[in-house]
């Protein structure tokens, strides 16, 4: 299998450290044939909120031109590709769609982190935090919700919500089921995420990847991924978590992908039109 990773942050999120090009020597320094840049994206919000965990708009043209000047520096060493990793916004989807045409964006993966959107002050549900089943039950519909759109190459992180959720019962089982069901009727990969699993090694307990989820996934007949969901340079360097992960799928019976599927945009946009078209 060769080794990839499409999960990659930068500095611009204000919660990652590192230059770009110290990535891009790290996953060369450590055998990776791939590597694919997904910042959290800026959203072009209705109101003048701020956000404090992605990029503003306009660095966008900055990150864009970063990676474009490595993919060509390193282009004998390897394969540089320029992503997103992005919520399901519905209202903001239609700007999403033209902001990654305009800017020939590779892929983008799918981070469900918060309903609806981040702009909400108080009242705004990060679904890391969710304690209840009505808020699963939002993660889920929304999840599903977003793998339909067909935008996404992958679902990151998939039970993000076992952070704060701390009994698998029989709603929780319910909700592992249905995700997986839609991400394999979808053909869509589910990441088995390594910065998640060294927050549960440094921390002793199992958030996510959780065991339980993954059972599901393997009984479902999932895709599994790995993401390395790099938020500092040295990520890329360190490999037992990666293996320790690829042991414990392989265990499961999973297949495991190396490569990332790929979305046109353009022809999704299309599609969607003669849709609008069709309904007048």
């Amino acid at each position: 299998m060769r080794k990839t990773n499409y999960h990659t942050h930068t500095k611009r999120c204000m919660h990652a450290c590192g230059k770009d090009e110290e990535y891009v020597l790290a996953a060369i320094a450590n055998g990776y044939e791939e590597l694919g840049f997904s910042d959290h994206t800026p959203w072009k919000y209705d109101t003048d909120y701020v956000a404090h965990m992605r990029m503003r708009l306009d660095q966008v043209q900055e990150y864009l031109e970063s990676i474009d000047a490595l993919k060509q520096k390193y282009q004998d060493k390897i394969h540089i590709l320029k992503g997103f990793e992005c919520e399901y916004f519905p209202k903001y989807l239609d700007w999403l769609l033209d902001f990654l045409i305009e800017n020939e964006i590779d892929y983008v993966i799918f981070g469900h982190h918060y309903y609806r959107s981040d702009e909400n002050g108080a009242n705004k549900i990060y679904f890391g935090g969710i304690r209840d089943h009505e808020m699963l039950e939002l993660y889920v519909e929304d999840a599903v919700a977003a793998m339909k759109t067909g935008i996404y190459s992958y679902f990151c992180h998939p039970e993000l919500f076992m952070r704060g959720i701390k009994t698998v019962d029989s709603k929780v089982k319910d909700a592992y089921y249905r995700l997986c069901r839609c991400a394999k009727e979808m053909n869509m990969p589910l990441e088995y995420n390594l910065a998640g699993a060294a927050y549960n090694q440094s921390m002793k307990v199992e958030a996510y990847p959780h065991h339980a989820f993954w059972e599901v996934a393997a009984e479902v007949g999932n895709t599994a991924i790995i993401g390395v969901d790099a938020h500092d340079p040295r990520a890329l360097m360190n490999d037992d978590l990666r293996d320790e992960g690829i042991r414990y799928l392989s265990g499961l019976g999973m297949k495991i992908t190396d490569e990332l599927p790929r979305v046109d945009f353009k022809a999704l946009k299309e599609k969607k039109m003669l849709k609008i078209c069709d309904k007048h």
